[in-house]
C-alpha cells in the first residue's frame, strides 16, 4: 500500500509541475520570410535528333587522268545478212553449204583449286582406307558379275558404282585423298545396298 501512495504522490507531483510554472510565455510571431532566391532561367532545351545539313563542305577536286577517260572498243564483226527464206514447192535443193563457225574464244588458263590441307598421317590413313574400300566393292562387284540375274535398274547402279571407283583413283592421282576416300566410301555404300537385294 505504501507503493501505491508513493507513486500517486511523485505523479501529482510531476503533473502540477505544468501548471506551476506561471504565466505562458507568448507566442512571438514568426519572422517575416525572406525573400525567395530569384529561381534560376530553365536550361535551354535540348537540341533536336534531326539538324538540317545547311552547309555543305566538298572535298577539294581531285585531278582525273586522262588516260582513265579513253575507252577501248572491240570491232564487232559484221552479222552476215540474213538469206530470204522463200517457200519452195517445188523439189527440194541440195542443203547449202552451212557457214564456217566463228572462231572459238581461247580456253581460259586453267582455275588454281584450293583444298583442305591434310597432315601427311592424315592423308595416308584415307589412302589406306580407300584403298580396303575400293576392294571391298570390287570383290562385291565380281560376286554380282558371277550371278546374271541382274535387273536394269541394277546395271544402273552398278554403272554408278564404277563411276565412283574411277572417281576415286582420278582423285588420289590428284593428290586429294580425303576425296578418294569420299568416292571410294560412296561406291561401297552403294555397293553393299546392291549386295543386300540380292
Amino acid at each position: 500500500m505504501k507503493a501505491k501512495v508513493l507513486l500517486t504522490a511523485l505523479l501529482s507531483m510531476v503533473l502540477a509541475g505544468c501548471t506551476l510554472r506561471g504565466k505562458p510565455k507568448a507566442v512571438l510571431p514568426p519572422a517575416a520570410p525572406k525573400p525567395a532566391a530569384i529561381p534560376a532561367p530553365p536550361p535551354a532545351p535540348p537540341p533536336p535528333l534531326s539538324i538540317p545539313q545547311t552547309r555543305v563542305e566538298l572535298p577539294k577536286p581531285q585531278p582525273v587522268d586522262p588516260a582513265a577517260l579513253v575507252v577501248e572498243t572491240t570491232p564487232r564483226e559484221p552479222e552476215p545478212e540474213p538469206q530470204p527464206t522463200t517457200p519452195s514447192r517445188t523439189r527440194r535443193t541440195a542443203p547449202a553449204a552451212a557457214p564456217p563457225p566463228a572462231a572459238a574464244p581461247p580456253p581460259e588458263a586453267p582455275r588454281e583449286t584450293f583444298r583442305e590441307m591434310v597432315s601427311p598421317t592424315e592423308a595416308k590413313r584415307l589412302l589406306d582406307q580407300a584403298v580396303v574400300r575400293r576392294r571391298e566393292v570390287a570383290q562385291i562387284l565380281d560376286q554380282l558379275n558371277k550371278r546374271s540375274t541382274l535387273t536394269p535398274a541394277q546395271r544402273n547402279v552398278m554403272a554408278t558404282i564404277k563411276n565412283f571407283l574411277v572417281l576415286s583413283d582420278e582423285a588420289e592421282k590428284h593428290n586429294d585423298p580425303r576425296q578418294a576416300d569420299s568416292f571410294a566410301e560412296r561406291a561401297q555404300i552403294l555397293a553393299k545396298e546392291l549386295q543386300s537385294e540380292q
